[in-house]
This record gives C-alpha cells, structure tokens and sequence, in this order.
C-alpha cells in the first residue's frame, strides 16, 4: 500500500475498510490514489514533451539514436521529456534528457514480459501506474507535445487519444510529431486515403499531427507550434 492509499485507509474504520476491499468499488480508491501520486509529483515539474515509441526497439538502432537526440535536443530548448518510463524508446529519450542536464521523467507501468524502468530517469519523477487510462492522462495533462516514433500497439493508442481529444476539443492544441517518414506513410495514406475520403475525419484534421525524419525537424516544429501558440497546460 503507498502513502496515498494509506491516507485513503485512515478516514475508515477497521471493520468499514474490510467491507470496502471486498468490493469492486475499492478499485475506486485505488485509481484516486494514482491520480493524486501523479498530479502531486508532475504539476512541479514545468514545461515537458512526451516521447513515446517501441519499448522493444534495441539500443544500436537508428531509432534509439535518434529518439536520444530529439530529448538531448528538446532539453536544451528547456523542456522536461516525459517517457512511459521503460526500455526501447522510452529508455533512449530519457537517456538523451539525462545526457543534457534536463528533466528526466518515467511514468513506469507493470507489464509481464518487457516494462521495466530504465536506469536515465530522475528517481524523484520516477511514477509507478497499475491503469494504463490513469498513465494515459499524465502524458496527456503535463506535456506541451507529443513526439511519436515508431512503435507498436501501445505507441498506436496513445497516439490516437491524443488526436482525438484535439480533434474533439476536449484539450488545448498542442504538436505532435511523427518521426520517421517511412514507417507512418502507410498509416498515413491509410487516414488520408480512406478515413478522409469516406468523411470519416475533416480535411483539415490532417493538420493535427506534422511528419518529420531527423531531429532538428522535429525540435523546430514545436518551437514554431509555441511562437503562435502560448505554453499553457492543455487542460
């Protein structure tokens, strides 16, 4: 039991708290007590961006190289980099935070064969989630961009929440890249080709996310983004 679920545990009384943890509603308390761990710990750290991409991709990849860069990158314009907190990708770009003397943040989550946290995040913004919806809202709620590079089904759904929150107006605009020109151009041609063309999405949706290959394109799109746009909280 952590702190905040202890905090939960001592407004009841020994007999009511038995009650309770017998009951699909103690879940309740446990998804509340992420939420206030995650609000307390990310609401102090400033400006970040998200990285996310394949916790499987290997660290003598072109991917992981690159990935390192954008968060060295990212960094040094002063932004936090917030990572899902594992190996692959997620390892790469708080790597590259560290390497530049920047914010390193995990959002760390449990998962039976490959989540572990890798060893470049700032022990003090290290954050364990047993919900993925809850993780979901912390990159969501305290990034200022979203840099996407290839990745799995994992990669896919944070993407798309993303966009469609946007897309909804359910939070403030913000940039999302996509790195790697010729790993998204079937997803791609797909949206455009099939999604826009059916009238399933607006024409203008596609302007929701900017494609870029190298670190330097995907950097100076969000430093363009935010001379038009103020750095703000997304919601």
């Amino acid at each position: 039991m952590n702190q905040d679920e202890l905090k939960i545990r001592k407004a009841f009384s020994d007999k009511d708290w038995q009650e309770i943890k017998t009951l699909d509603t103690w879940q309740i308390f446990k998804i509340m007590a992420e939420f206030v761990n995650g609000f307390e710990k990310l609401s102090k750290i400033g400006p970040c961006v998200s990285i996310f991409g394949s916790a499987r991709t290997k660290n003598d990849h072109s991917y992981y190289h690159l990935a390192e860069n954008i968060a060295f990158k990212l960094t040094k314009e002063g932004y936090g980099i917030i990572t899902g907190g594992g190996p692959g990708i997620m390892e790469a770009a708080n790597k590259g935070a560290k390497e530049a003397g920047g914010k390193s943040v995990g959002l760390n989550i449990e998962l039976p064969f490959e989540q572990y946290s890798n060893p470049y995040i700032d022990r003090d913004k290290l954050i364990n989630f047993d919900y993925f919806f809850v993780r979901k809202l912390m990159f969501i709620k305290y990034a200022q961009g979203f840099v996407v590079l290839p990745g799995g089904f994992g990669t896919m759904d944070e993407l798309f929440e993303a966009l469609t929150l946007i897309q909804t107006k359910k939070i403030g605009k913000f940039p999302i890249v996509l790195v790697g020109k010729d790993y998204w151009s079937g997803l791609i041609d797909w949206i455009q080709n099939t999604l826009q063309s059916e009238g399933m999405i607006d024409p203008k949706d596609m302007n929701l996310f900017k494609v870029a290959d190298s670190a330097d394109e995907a950097v100076a799109y969000i430093n363009e983004f935010y001379t038009r746009y103020l750095l703000k909280p997304n919601f």
